[in-house]
């Protein structure tokens, strides 16, 4: 079969519909994911709201089925249910179709196996790329059966299942679900919790209308900090286009950042399971491995992308492990992410603290950072390597692309998988370093970053 093969990423399969992806490709996704998965058992499907997206599922189902593997058809779900939906069920694995929070124009397949463990470039996608460009299947003499599945219900009651909800104020929030996936699932919330929620784009609509449903960039939460300054409203939250990562936003609209959420989440977690080991990615603040150090953990880093750490929460049992992106993950959701299970345990953390947002957020901002920033590069590996020369007073490692400590500042450069780019994180002790360090490092590394 021809295809791009840039479609493979190192954590799923997405590209453009049509040009990079198409029903064949999926059907072929399907049948591939079938021969790998290595017990026996029905797969998972579940699809977002995407135009394509029903299709692609349909296609990958009947790819699946093609194999004589049964499917459990769960419909329309954010990406954290197909998670649970394999792992509550002891399913054989799991197909989720989705760009996550990529424009309307592409879509995707985020795949896993039994207990919901990570299908990645290093531990089976590799395997199916192999089989959709050889075209070898396995022989199957039978065709699977489809069992459709509701799950919603059961979902809630597992995310609610990590907090106590009878104690937390009425608080007022808006809750910005960017048109995405989350939609769906948060009004199953209702008489639930006892927030007062003001909903700002729930309508799924895969072409997202309002602005991109990616909520780690400022630029769209602007809709929702202006509905938390006009109504006075205590905080809000914003989801990714399938419902897996969750951003909180303070009355004054300042974000909290995926660094200080995974401190935040962080001390919780080691005050539920003191000396516990916990996970943090290679671009976490600093501030992450000082809160696990001061409360009596043990910090582990880890590459970015949830294929490596759901990989490494395993070997080491840690019940929690958190990414700057946003992604956190907790051992008692199968070692996955959600979006939804973080965004409930932070508000039970507010609640229990006594203080408001900003003050809760602002215990753990001691550092500046530039979120990260992409810079096109010809020769990411020579331009690598001209850094690593340029900062060789600094002490240098490789565990995710180049990263360089000082005493009190620190920059990680990573190169893309599939672009000409390489992504630079920057965090100092003071506005003014960072600030300082940012424009040595950008007239490095050509000038003017791309968006």
């Amino acid at each position: 079969m021809r295809f791009h093969k840039s479609i493979f990423k190192a954590n799923d399969i997405r590209g453009v519909v049509k040009l990079d992806l198409n029903s064949r490709i999926a059907h072929a996704v399907g049948r591939a994911l079938a021969d790998l998965l290595e017990t026996p058992g029905p797969v998972a499907v579940g699809y977002d709201m995407r135009p394509a997206s029903v299709e692609y599922a349909t296609a990958l189902r009947e790819g699946i089925l093609e194999q004589g593997r049964d499917v459990v058809d769960i419909g329309l779900v954010t990406s954290d249910m197909i998670y649970f939906a394999v792992g509550s069920e002891d399913l054989a694995g799991g197909a989720m179709v989705t760009a996550s929070h990529n424009p309307g124009q592409y879509d995707g397949i985020k795949l896993c196996r039994r207990d919901a463990a990570p299908i990645g470039q290093d531990t089976g996608l590799a395997n199916i790329e192999e089989a959709l460009l050889n075209g070898r299947y396995k022989r199957s003499f039978t065709v699977g059966k489809i069992r459709k599945r509701q799950i919603i219900e059961e979902w809630v009651d597992h995310a609610l299942s990590f907090v106590n909800p009878t104690s937390w104020p009425a608080y007022r929030i808006a809750i910005d679900a960017g048109n995405g996936m989350a939609g769906a699932i948060l009004p199953h919330l209702k008489g639930r919790i006892p927030l007062k929620i003001e909903p700002l784009y729930w309508k799924l609509d895969g072409t997202f209308p309002n602005h991109p449903a990616s909520p780690i960039d400022p630029a769209n939460l602007v809709d929702l900090v202006k509905l938390i300054k006009r109504d006075s409203l205590d905080f809000g939250v914003a989801f990714d286009g399938d419902g897996d990562r969750a951003y909180l936003v303070d009355a004054n609209g300042e974000q909290v950042s995926g660094t200080i959420m995974t401190a935040i989440l962080a001390e919780a977690t080691l005050r539920r399971y003191p000396h516990a080991t916990i996970l943090y990615n290679a671009i976490c603040g600093r501030v992450v491995p000082e809160t696990i150090s001061a409360n009596g953990g043990k910090g582990v880093r880890t590459k970015v992308g949830h294929a490596f750490i759901k990989v490494r929460m395993r070997e080491l049992d840690a019940p929690f492990a958190g990414e700057h992106s946003g992604h956190f993950y907790f051992r008692d959701n199968y070692y996955a992410d959600s979006g939804l299970i973080a965004a409930l345990v932070a508000v039970d953390v507010l609640a229990k603290s006594g203080l408001t947002l900003k003050e809760l957020a602002d215990k753990y901002r001691i550092y500046h950072d530039s979120g990260e920033i992409n810079f096109s590069v010809d020769d990411k590996t020579a331009m690598l390597a001209k850094l690593r020369l340029a900062y060789d007073d600094g002490k240098q490692d490789e565990l995710d692309g180049l990263t360089v400590n000082y005493r009190d500042w620190w920059f990680n450069a990573r190169p893309s998988n599939t672009e000409p780019l390489l992504r630079l994180n920057v965090e100092a002790k003071t506005e003014s370093l960072l600030k300082e360090k940012l424009k040595d490092l950008e007239a490095r590394l050509g000038g003017h970053p791309v968006s």
